[in-house]
């Protein structure tokens, strides 16, 4: 009874548009009055579960993104994007999606992401004549590659719901493919529309331009290649990473770019300090949510519910992303992975599927439900940014759709794409 209390407050919460961390937080404790047990003993594993030392990389990763963000790195990128693959027909929407997987291996945020690409981009593409559900779609999917970079503080949110067993290096290598499979695919569905619409091709800029515009972005994007080469090389942990990048970034924007003003800074600083209290709170409250899921043993009864399904391999793991894109469309992506990996990762193990590939499937649904209302924080900035609805952008969102489902079945049904790498890196 207790278990349906919980399931049942979660849900109705979510729908009366409660925010997620209450809703969560809120169910646990009604599930805990009606055991009787102490309130105590939830605040106990809140505490715990938001006292880790590898959390100390999620304030780090996202004050260093907020500086990139903030710092000129954007436009920087842009200029290269552009004079790399602007040529090619429905050359914005190319230079779009190559620039937003760069600055997402900046960042390591969506949400960061789609606010520096599409406040430089969306504007540039309707000035140009492209339509603006386009210029949103593609910017809203294609920045969804930052899940999965280096830079990315939702990889050590989901080694530490896996139990701390998954090697956060093994994590960053295995991100990589996978990311540039997302790109892949985000390239195809923009050229494909681009083509269908009849939008014009750019003119190519020359290899002298493209060298320059690389030169001034390469400062910016070799925060990847540190983070990359310090974890997987053991000169420094996770966490002293992302303490390096904040490091670098500051040096970066102040010292070379010279684009890093007082005011800036503070708006940096801002926005780390509001994002890092919000994914702690989830983090805190989800902790309690995993204490009644090991209590009441939802891991088992839900791998029961699965094999009475079906026991073919193929189908479970079809199931586990049906099941993480719907609670992915309602929870965002902390919460999402903090609650379902305790559940879904010793299922998806038992049916032979690696922890750190369920990992990559796990962030890209995740992904996924950041373009998907009712929840959608990615496109709804992107919506804000282009000054269009949401119910128009979902209109023509299919074609971007596909492509993202095709990256996600690709990830999840050939497992060299997220096990190759780290193998080839000794980062397993």
């Amino acid at each position: 009874m207790a278990l349906t209390i919980l399931c049942v407050t979660f849900l109705l919460l979510l729908l009366l548009g409660v925010p997620v961390a209450f809703a969560i937080g809120l169910s646990a404790v009604s599930a805990i009055l009606w055991e009787g047990m102490p309130v105590a003993m939830l605040f106990q594993q809140m505490m715990s579960g938001m006292n880790v030392f590898s959390f100390l990389a999620i304030p780090f990763f996202v004050f260093s993104g907020e500086l990139m963000l903030h710092g000129g790195i954007a436009e920087r990128i842009v200029n290269f994007a552009r004079s790399a693959v602007g040529h090619i027909r429905g050359g914005l929407g190319m230079s779009n999606v190559f620039a937003c997987t760069l600055f997402g291996g900046v960042s390591g945020s969506p949400v960061a992401d789609v606010s520096a690409m599409g406040s430089v981009m969306i504007p540039m593409m309707k000035k140009e004549g492209y339509h603006v559900d386009y210029a949103v779609n593609v910017t809203t999917h294609a920045s969804l590659v930052g899940a999965l970079m280096p830079t990315s503080h939702n990889m050590i949110i989901y080694s530490l719901a896996a139990g701390g067993k998954v090697s956060i290096g093994a994590l960053i290598a295995a991100g990589i493919l996978p990311a540039l499979v997302l790109t892949v695919c985000m390239l195809a569905a923009a050229y494909l529309v681009a083509v269908k619409r009849g939008y014009p091709a750019g003119v190519f800029a020359g290899w002298a331009t493209i060298g320059l515009t690389f030169a001034a972005a390469l400062p910016g994007l070799a925060v990847v290649a540190i983070i990359l080469v310090g974890i997987l090389t053991g000169i420094f942990t996770a966490t002293e990473s992302a303490a390096v990048a904040v490091v670098y970034s500051l040096l970066l924007t102040v010292f070379v770019y010279r684009s890093l003003t007082w005011e800036k800074f503070l708006k940096a600083a801002a926005r780390a300090v509001k994002t890092t209290g919000v994914v702690l709170l989830l983090i805190g409250v989800s902790t309690m949510f995993q204490f009644l899921i090991a209590l009441y043993q939802v891991a088992d009864l839900a791998g029961g519910a699965l094999a009475a399904v079906s026991t073919n391999p193929l189908v479970i793991f079809f199931l586990i992303n049906l099941i993480l894109f719907l609670l992915g469309t309602f929870m965002d992506m902390a919460s999402t992975i903090l609650i379902c990996t305790p559940i879904f990762l010793p299922i998806a193990v038992t049916y032979g599927m690696d922890p750190v590939q369920f990992g990559m499937v796990m962030l890209l649904n995740c992904a996924l439900g950041l373009n998907t209302p009712p929840v959608g924080t990615t496109q709804f900035v992107g919506c804000a940014i282009g000054g269009i609805s949401v119910g128009e952008v979902m209109k023509t969102i299919l074609p971007f759709y596909a492509a993202l489902l095709a990256a996600l079945l690709a990830v999840t049904y050939v497992p060299a794409f997220s096990l190759w790498l780290p193998g080839v890196l000794g980062a397993k």
